[in-house]
């Protein structure tokens, strides 16, 4: 069936990444007293996931971030080239270029 050639060509990212996969998402976070938590999140969709990531997180917080997706570990300076990419399917938040 070619119809779904085009939205899966759009869906498959650098090296094969395919951002219909489910994912799942581990930050780390700092609790008082300086110690530190992993807090899990699973998504629907890699795209899900690495848009959370990217628009979502701190970057304190994200450079504490692992992505996994179908047994493959993306940290963050990988999420970043995910979302960057010209294959990644979802609207990007537009950035405010008054810095507030």
């Amino acid at each position: 069936m070619a119809a779904g050639g085009a939205a899966e060509e759009q869906a498959m990212g650098i090296d094969g990444f395919d951002f219909r996969d489910t994912a799942e998402l581990y930050t780390c976070v700092t609790r008082r007293g300086g110690r530190q938590a992993m807090v899990y999140r699973r998504f629907d969709t890699s795209a899900k996931a690495i848009r959370y990531s990217m628009e979502e997180l701190s970057a304190s917080r994200l450079s504490g971030t692992v992505l996994e997706v179908d047994g493959a570990r993306y940290r963050h300076t990988e999420i970043r080239k995910l979302y960057d990419s010209s294959a990644y399917p979802l609207p990007r938040r537009k950035s405010d270029p008054g810095g507030a």
